[in-house]
C-alpha cells in the first residue's frame, strides 16, 4: 500500500450523471472547485483557474486520461507548489442507495515530491476535504 495516496469517498443525495457534471463541466467546477478553462475531456489538456475572468490565472493543469461518463474519471494533476511534478487524481462514481457514491484517490505525491512530500500531503489532504464539503453543499442545494 502506497502511504503517500489520498482516499476520500463520500455519498451525495444525487445520480451519477449528475455528479458527473459536477465533476467535468467548467461552470460547475467552479461553483465547488475551481473554475476550469474549458469542460473536462478525455485526451484534452485542462487548466482550473483562480479566477473565471483570468485564463492566465490557472492553480492546477494536467490532462485528461480517461473520462468514462458517469463512472470514472482520471487525470494528471499538477499545482502551482508542486513545480513540475505530476501527480494522478481518479474520481470513481457507483450508485449507492438512490445516490452516488464518489472516491477520490490522488496518488504520485510522494513520488513526486519524496521526502518534502508531508507539508503538501497535509494541504492536499485538508483541501480536498473543504472541496467535499463544497460540493456536497452544492448537491444538496
Amino acid at each position: 500500500m502506497n502511504t503517500t495516496t489520498i482516499h476520500k469517498s463520500i455519498f451525495l443525495a444525487a445520480s451519477r450523471e449528475t455528479v458527473w457534471s459536477y465533476l467535468t463541466e467548467k461552470d460547475k467546477l467552479g461553483e465547488w472547485f475551481h473554475p476550469a478553462d474549458e469542460n473536462l475531456r478525455e485526451g484534452q489538456p485542462y487548466a482550473l483557474l483562480e479566477d473565471a475572468t483570468d485564463q492566465q490565472s490557472k492553480i492546477c493543469w494536467g490532462d485528461v486520461l480517461k473520462a468514462d461518463a458517469p463512472s470514472e474519471l482520471i487525470y494528471t494533476f499538477t499545482v502551482k507548489p508542486m513545480g513540475d511534478a505530476v501527480t494522478t487524481v481518479k474520481w470513481t462514481l457507483e450508485d449507492a442507495a438512490g445516490g452516488t457514491r464518489v472516491s477520490l484517490s490522488h496518488e504520485g505525491i510522494g513520488d513526486a515530491l519524496g521526502d518534502a512530500a508531508m507539508g503538501l500531503l497535509m494541504a492536499l489532504d485538508k483541501g480536498w476535504d473543504e472541496h467535499f464539503t463544497k460540493l456536497r453543499t452544492q448537491l444538496a442545494a
